[in-house]
């Protein structure tokens, strides 16, 4: 009987590690979305203000030029299969 159970658990045990250890075949990470603010007196979502800052207090930077990247195959293969 003691060896039933300890079988069963081990074989319990086995599949869970399976599971977490495996990889995750096309799964993509989660993208991260933007906070919404709650309205404090109604509490629905609010709209956010939109925050201007004056240029005399920021020092305007030069545009960069801008470099283009070569793409690995990997990521060149993921766009394929698209």
């Amino acid at each position: 009987m003691a060896d039933l159970i300890k079988e069963i658990v081990t074989g319990i045990v086995e599949t869970a590690l399976k599971e977490l250890l495996g990889k995750s075949h096309g799964r993509t990470p989660a993208k991260r979305k933007k906070r919404q603010i709650r309205s404090a007196t109604t509490g629905r979502f609010a709209r956010k203000t939109a925050r201007t800052k004056t240029t005399a207090t920021r020092a305007a930077k030069p545009a960069t030029k801008q470099v283009s990247r070569r793409r690995t195959t990997a990521s060149r293969s993921k766009q394929r299969s698209r």
